[in-house]
């Protein structure tokens, strides 16, 4: 690892003031993926901003919803008595993310914004158009069992490794920051960017522009809500297909219905077609049946990935089957 400078911020502008504009500068909280990056040559960096200090650590009450701090620990929201009974999804979706050890460490506000597990990425004696652009993408027809089958590109088909984003995405959730410019909120299904021609601009964030906060509004949407995650081994294993679901089932009819995938895009996938199958209609099995091929439609699979299309689509059934009392 080369060498870095690190400092230690007390509050979000004095963060963003020793940040902004400088490539070579990121924030840290936990750690558990930057220090990989850097040790694994992916990221050169020359200043540290330790920022544990200045956005909170707790799970607060707000007007219709909860706010989360981004500083706060995967495992303390997890365990926090109101997550678990007025959002079980996310609660869900953050136990089902790294080990219990990582879990301790990683800040809420550094999971949303892990860099893709591609292993081209994570080598950095490999070409890949994320890590540096106009290299190439060895995915597109080398080993690919991984990687994304929806919203890819020519330039990029790595998948978003965070469950918790994926979890966000189907609860409406909000991004709070503190930037060069001020405050901002961030509907979370505008934070992330398909990769197109530019893979290397993965969110909407500016230079130097710190997540502070997370708001998720506990509606009925949120408390019928639920996660399943699909990959090779049962722990510390990133998702080869991943389901988030929120639904408001009233007398057997779906008022209204999130639906989000993981796992199968460079993005948290949101499968408004499935959403649209189910939205007014009484929650059958045909009904869910339908609802899974429509969350695959357009898929792209690759020459290793292919599985992934009936994978994703047997999830889907699953967790509306689950959370429906269908099974």
């Amino acid at each position: 690892m080369r060498p870095f400078r690190y400092a230690r911020a007390t509050s979000p502008s004095e963060a963003v003031a020793l940040t902004a504009g400088d490539p070579a500068a990121a924030f840290i909280a936990g750690g558990t993926e930057l220090l990989n990056l850097m040790r694994d040559g992916v990221s050169a960096l020359d200043l540290l901003v330790d920022v544990n200090g200045v956005a909170a650590r707790d799970v607060s009450a707000i007007p219709g919803g909860l706010r989360i701090g981004a500083m706060a620990r995967m495992t303390d929201v997890a365990r926090d008595a109101t997550v678990r009974q007025r959002l079980p999804l996310l609660a869900e979706a953050l136990l089902a993310g790294a080990s219990g050890q990582v879990r301790n460490m990683a800040s809420i506000g550094g999971n949303l914004l892990q860099r893709t597990r591609c292993w081209y990425f994570r080598d950095a004696a490999m070409p890949c158009n994320t890590r540096d652009p106009g290299s190439g993408c060895p995915a597109i027809d080398g080993e690919n069992r991984w990687h994304a089958i929806l919203g890819g590109s020519q330039a990029c088909i790595k998948v978003h490794p965070s469950d918790l984003a994926v979890a966000l995405t189907a609860l409406d959730a909000t991004v709070r920051t503190h930037g060069p410019n001020g405050e901002r909120q961030i509907p979370i299904g505008e934070l992330y960017r398909l990769p197109g021609d530019t893979p290397h601009l993965e969110t909407t964030l500016a230079s130097g522009e710190l997540i502070v906060a997370v708001d998720v509004p506990t509606t009925a949407l949120a408390a019928r809500s639920g996660y399943r995650k699909v990959r090779d081994r049962a722990s510390f294993e990133f998702a080869l297909t991943s389901v988030a679901v929120a639904l408001d089932l009233r007398d057997r009819v779906v008022a209204d219905v999130r639906i989000a995938l993981g796992g199968v895009a460079p993005v948290p996938w949101r499968a408004r077609a499935a959403e649209d199958v189910l939205r007014g209609q009484p929650l059958t099995q045909p009904a869910i049946e339908r609802a899974g091929e429509a969350a695959v439609r357009g898929a792209e699979p690759r020459q290793h990935n292919a599985f992934k299309v009936e994978l994703a689509r047997r999830t889907v059934i699953s967790v509306l089957a689950r959370l429906g009392d269908l099974t």
